[in-house]
């Protein structure tokens, strides 16, 4: 089995890293064959979405030759999106930034997540463009984002339901979520202890 293993913290300390490491090392425990491919957006090279990747975007969608430039850069989108495609699982840690995700992970997104690469339109609906059996992804956040606390995730939370919603469109049949609150609580060190634990058992579940 393949898992792309998506960080997209740049703290390898950090709680999100922590629990989806422990989640891989439990698939490999079950799978010791497994082929981890990981992608850290931090370390990753990922081109500026500019100009240039904008027109090779467009006359690629259109079937116009690129230059060599474009074509450079067109071809790192499609390696991103390859890695996507060639998944069977993926692993993904999300560390809230500002009630989002962070912006690294998020220009991820809009490099690999390009149409008939990803997904697929045709004028009026939207389809997946891969097809990957599960993803299971671990949320971590600060505080605390049940809708009877003081910060609702009706309100506040702009992190778990957009990385859901990519993941189902793009083509991934099984979305998992792993939500861990209060990381930044007095109680951080319990709430991540669980997270492993929980991790552990997502891995073990069919």
């Amino acid at each position: 089995m393949r898992v792309l293993h998506i960080i997209s913290s740049p703290r390898h300390e950090g709680a999100s890293v922590t629990v989806a490491t422990a989640l891989i090392g439990a698939l490999r425990e079950r799978h010791p064959d497994l082929d981890v491919d990981t992608l850290d957006v931090w370390h990753e090279d990922l081109p500026e979405f500019d100009e240039r990747v904008i027109r090779a975007k467009y006359k690629w969608v259109d079937g116009d030759d690129l230059d060599d430039a474009e074509s450079r850069a067109w071809t790192k989108i499609e390696s991103l999106a390859r890695r996507f495609r060639e998944a069977d699982r993926i692993v993904l840690g999300v560390p809230m930034w500002n009630w989002s995700i962070p912006y690294k992970l998020k220009q991820l997104i809009d490099l690999a997540a390009q149409r008939n690469l990803l997904f697929t339109y045709d004028g009026v609906d939207f389809g997946p463009a891969v097809d990957v059996a599960r993803a299971d992804v671990v949320f971590v956040r600060g505080q605390y984002y049940g809708e009877d606390g003081p910060t609702p995730g009706s309100i506040f939370d702009h992190q778990v339901a957009f990385v859901e919603f990519f993941l189902r469109t793009i083509g991934v049949r099984d979305v998992r979520s792993l939500i861990i609150d209060r990381t930044w609580d007095p109680a951080a060190a319990e709430a991540i202890a669980d997270g492993v634990t929980r991790a552990q058992k997502l891995a073990a579940s069919d």
